[in-house]
């Protein structure tokens, strides 16, 4: 039989411990039981390990460890993680390697600044570590056993899994929409109307809207509805197409008391679409057109009256001025000439005279 170097042997004779066999080589042990183990590995042996204990030289050659309830304990060799220790005894052999061990209480989730968190990801802690990341948009909201610790950071937080339960709420603190729609609201003067009203908010106290209450933003949606029911209520059909654009300053100074009870922040907000029943909107067309008709026949009475202004000056200007007026006669006998094809004067008299003469005496008949 041989041990080698990196190994240990316990020599056990009806199950009572004997000794710690030596490296090198030795004779057959009958009616021994012979256990080998490395010198590198934690000791798991199928005897009493308080009857290994009491013996000196056994004591001499390993080192022990007591992990309590509730705890667990790293294990450092040559500085790197190589296990974890639950509750219990734990014996080692002592060897060239450096070994440390670092206590943990389970009872306590926070993981203190010395542990460091490069080794939180290793396969071993996998069982003991919990999670949760926190986005740079967010801000995270801790929980231990249900209780509300703080707030986080952005960031990536782990913590030891114990007795405690450990949670973390996250709050998105960018500007989001909300939309009030088909909302079905009476005029002063009972005309039914349907609205789609819209708002832009944001949290600015994560705690008040996500610990002082619940569901915030349905609270936040019933203050709108209650809000716009309350504008639109007081108001005539005719006066609330009028004042469309003054809802929005009515509704944000509404809201404003109740922002810090909500933690938020109203950053804008608008009325998107008025619609109209059928018969309204049949008659609100009706309206339109009739305006419009009214104004297109202003216009042209305008332009009626401005031409017949032109029209009155000129003729001032050509009774003053005969010579206007002759340019003016040729100037329309030029025009009329156009349409005659050949034309015969006679006599010593003034041509321009009988031309006009003439083509009057020719238009007259047609």
């Amino acid at each position: 039989m041989y041990i080698r170097f990196d190994q240990k042997v316990l020599l056990f004779k009806h199950g009572k411990f004997i000794k710690i066999l030596k490296p090198g080589f030795f004779l057959n042990w009958k009616s021994y039981t012979l256990e080998y183990h490395s010198v590198f590995e934690e000791l798991h042996t199928a005897g009493d390990p308080a009857e290994l204990l009491a013996d000196e030289t056994f004591r001499n050659q390993t080192e022990t460890v007591t992990v309590s309830a509730g705890h667990i304990a790293l294990y450092f060799e040559d500085g790197l993680l190589k296990d974890v220790l639950t509750p219990g005894q734990h014996i080692f052999w002592n060897n060239s390697r450096v070994k440390t061990f670092q206590q943990i209480d389970l009872n306590n989730p926070e993981i203190s600044a010395d542990i460091d968190r490069n080794i939180l990801t290793a396969d071993v802690l996998k069982p003991y570590v919990i999670s949760y990341g926190v986005e740079a948009y967010e801000k995270g909201l801790l929980y231990f056993d249900k209780q509300f610790i703080k707030i986080v950071e952005p960031g990536n937080y782990f913590f030891w899994k114990g007795v405690q339960s450990v949670n973390v709420m996250k709050a998105d603190m960018r500007a989001r929409q909300l939309e009030i729609s088909g909302q079905e609201i009476l005029t002063k003067d009972k005309v039914l109307l349907r609205l789609n009203f819209m708002c832009r908010y944001k949290i600015n106290d994560p705690v008040t809207a996500l610990v002082s209450n619940a569901d915030y933003e349905n609270q936040l949606y019933v203050c709108f509805q209650l809000a716009l029911r309350e504008y639109v209520g007081t108001l005539l059909f005719d006066e609330l197409l009028q004042k469309k654009q003054e809802i929005n300053t009515f509704v944000m100074e509404t809201l404003k008391p109740y922002q810090a009870q909500f933690g938020i922040e109203v950053l804008s907000c608008g009325l998107k679409d008025i619609i109209l029943p059928g018969e309204i909107r049949d008659i609100v067309n009706q309206v339109l057109i009739a305006e419009k008709k009214a104004q297109a026949n202003i216009i042209t009475r305008r332009e009626e009256t401005a031409s017949t202004r032109s029209l009155l000056n000129t003729a001032k200007l050509m009774e003053e001025n005969p010579l206007l007026l002759k340019l003016k006669e040729l100037e329309y006998v030029d025009k009329m000439s156009e349409k005659i094809s050949q034309i015969s004067i006679t006599g010593g008299g003034q041509i321009l005279d009988q031309l006009k003469e003439l083509l009057t005496g020719n238009l007259s008949q047609k």
